[in-house]
């Protein structure tokens, strides 16, 4: 079963409602919010770190990055590396541009910034450069469960 197929098993056994679309390949968030036609800021950028040598997700606002200083600070943590592209295929099974903010999916712990909860929707791809979902921010946070925390900074 694909990556996509999990999202959506699992967003339909919670009988979470959901847009899914599917469109051009995209890599960046910028290029995924103007092929979507939504705003950067609804975007659930998805990324994969390894966190002193343990893999794990972290989300924030597509118009935001990971402020790593802070990120290492809250979680008290040593070593927070993105991996190579050899490293993200091998530990979520996806390249870049198709990470999706469900961890659990991954088998990765997902945390996320504080930031994505406040939002109304949120659109992210869906373990696919070339899928995406729009579904309401507040169902995510329940579905996924994510460790909140604040370490989102301005791109």
């Amino acid at each position: 079963m694909s990556i996509t197929e999990k999202i959506l098993n699992l967003l339909n056994s919670h009988k979470i409602s959901y847009e899914k679309t599917e469109h051009e390949p995209v890599i960046s968030s910028q290029d995924a919010a103007r092929i979507r036609g939504t705003d950067l800021s609804m975007g659930a950028k998805a990324l994969v770190f390894f966190a002193d040598n343990k893999p794990l997700l972290i989300v924030v606002p597509g118009d935001k990055k990971v402020d790593t200083n802070k990120f290492k600070k809250q979680f008290k943590i040593e070593d927070l590396r993105m991996p190579s592209q050899d490293e993200l295929i091998t530990v979520a099974g996806v390249e870049r541009g198709g990470v999706p903010p469900f961890g659990s999916v991954l088998g990765l712990k997902t945390y996320c910034d504080k930031k994505i909860k406040e939002k109304d929707k949120i659109v992210f791809n869906a373990g696919s450069k070339t899928v995406s979902i729009l579904m309401n921010a507040k169902d995510y946070i329940l579905v996924e469960n994510p460790i909140l925390g604040d370490f989102s900074q301005t791109t």
